[in-house]
């Protein structure tokens, strides 16, 4: 406006979903973007979480039994996931949840907190930061250049995901305005706005 130049804005776009992740770094000026770069990892996603959640469950559980329950039996490893992502879920508004499900005769009710989800998720943590770090090098570009976070996919509700994206670029605060089960189809009406030139 009144001859003022555009302001170009950098916006990191972090997508944790079920089974896939990507990390796209935009340059946004007057509406349109163009991708600087992309990373990601299609193997990696909020299963990812289930799986390691599972794994704990399953060692402290035969470690308390004294024997093991799940002996290869396919379905009751199943029942143990669902019970964790389960958990999972809840962990993201609290600081505790219990991982229940039943293995045959067996009733599991065990107690887990956030801080031993956050610990036994470490690695998959830390693989999602690589990404970031790799879209930026790629393009060039210092994380304070970054304007804007913005959070896609249900998977960004986990506390820990938030803040590690926060603390890695200072403290910055995160856009989640934006409801992840939607952001696919809010990014497409966007896409369309533009091309249609709205």
């Amino acid at each position: 406006e009144n001859g003022e130049a555009v302001k170009n804005q950098c916006v990191l776009v972090f997508d944790l979903g079920g089974g896939t992740f990507d990390v796209s770094l935009l340059n946004m000026q007057d509406g349109v973007f163009e991708v600087l770069s992309t990373a990601g990892d299609t193997h990696l996603g909020g299963e990812d979480f289930d799986t390691a959640l599972a794994a704990f469950a399953q060692k402290e559980i035969e470690k308390e039994r004294g024997e093991d329950i799940f002996a290869g039996d396919e379905k009751a490893a199943r029942k143990l996931r669902t019970a964790c992502e389960a958990a999972k879920r809840e962990l993201s508004v609290a600081n505790h949840a219990q991982i229940e499900c039943f293995i045959g005769e067996i009733e599991i009710n065990m107690r887990v907190t956030r801080e031993q989800f956050e610990k036994v998720c470490e690695p998959t943590f830390q693989r999602c930061l690589d990404s970031v770090k790799r879209v930026l090098t790629d393009a060039g570009r210092k994380k304070e250049e970054v304007d804007e976070i913005v959070l896609v996919g249900g998977s960004t509700r986990i506390p820990k995901v938030q803040q590690l994206l926060s603390d890695f670029f200072n403290g910055k605060d995160l856009c989640k305005s934006i409801n992840p089960d939607e952001a696919v189809a809010y990014g497409a009406a966007v896409q369309a706005a533009i091309l249609s030139g709205e």
